[in-house]
């Protein structure tokens, strides 16, 4: 179960231009909400979330089919 939570908050992340504009300005915060919804995360699973390099993980979104993506009508984060 827990890994399932992990790529569903992975897939969030990249798939969801909102979620990842508020990770990437607060990732602490960010997971305890997600954590509030009920979705379980160890203390390995969320050190290994908050350890993600999210310069690579905003390039690996921008690199994912519009199609595929939740837009953020506010712009979202463009880095390269």
């Amino acid at each position: 179960m827990s890994q399932q939570n992990v790529e569903r908050v992975i897939g969030q992340l990249v798939t969801d231009e909102s979620f990842r504009h508020r990770f990437v300005m607060d990732p602490y915060a960010t997971l305890y909400a997600v954590m509030e919804r009920g979705v379980e995360l160890n203390e390995c699973e969320r050190q290994a979330l908050l350890s993600l390099d999210l310069r690579m993980l905003v390039r690996f979104a921008n690199s994912i089919d519009p199609c595929l993506q939740k837009s953020d009508l506010r712009g979202g984060i463009k880095w390269e």
